[in-house]
């Protein structure tokens, strides 16, 4: 597994690998960012009927919809592998962000990432995060209490984890990350009503990482020691959520 999070958000786990800060300076020379329409961020299935029992494990996160947040309209839109390899392939060849998702090189690699959680069981969704329109961010949502993280955590039902990756240079380094990384803690507690807590594991060498959940309300736990990383685990809790 490849680290934590680069610019800004939590670096998979044990499981899946991220990185990155929001201090990192990411060059996409020419390159225009995706844009969505209206109606594409709209046009995602809906979410299935909790009463006949084929809810998804993450509560479908396509069906969330957009939320609004201080740096503007916020929506995490599944990954299409034909629509988003390239994008997210050129952010995870910045060789800081490289430094802890270790997923540089071809599109292949970052494919082999994306297609473990596309033809998985449903426990961890890649998205990408759209702003006002923009596609600037990428996320993982996944279940903590089913992945290998929870052998190193005293974990309980429905705890859900976030990894983030900033990818836009001009998104980092102005709070942007610890705005969206509040927005979707909250909208996963607004969404998932079984989750008491979100989760996250940034390396702790991450400092901007850990600075970024701590300013999102998010607790300081304990250290933990995952497989290739000495980990920060971060905990917001449903409990407290009132107090923020």
């Amino acid at each position: 597994m490849p680290p934590t999070d680069a610019s800004t958000g939590a670096g998979p786990g044990p499981r899946l690998g991220d990185g990155a800060d929001d201090t990192l300076d990411l060059r996409l020379s020419g390159e225009l960012l995706t844009l969505f329409r209206e109606d594409e961020l709209a046009s995602v299935p809906s979410r299935a009927d909790p009463g006949t029992g084929s809810a998804d494990l993450l509560d479908s996160p396509a069906a969330w919809g957009p939320v609004t947040t201080p740096a503007g309209r916020f929506q995490l839109v599944p990954v299409r592998m034909e629509r988003d390899l390239p994008l997210i392939t050129r952010w995870m060849n910045d060789p800081a962000v490289a430094s802890f998702w270790e997923l540089a090189g071809p599109d292949s690699v970052t494919a082999a990432h994306l297609r473990g959680q596309l033809d998985g069981d449903g426990r961890s969704i890649p998205c990408l995060g759209v702003l006002d329109s923009i596609a600037m961010s990428y996320f993982e949502i996944y279940r903590a209490d089913l992945d290998p993280l929870a052998r190193h955590y005293p974990a309980r039902p429905h705890d859900t984890g976030i990894h983030l990756l900033i990818g836009g240079v001009a998104d980092r380094g102005r709070g942007v990350g610890s705005t969206l990384l509040n927005a979707v803690a909250d909208h996963i507690l607004d969404q998932r009503p079984r989750c008491t807590r979100v989760i996250a594991e940034p390396d702790l060498r991450n400092t901007p990482s850990v600075s970024a959940f701590l300013s999102a309300g998010f607790r300081y736990s304990a250290e933990v020691d995952l497989p290739d990383k000495r980990a920060a685990l971060m905990i917001r809790d449903r409990a407290l959520r009132h107090l923020l």
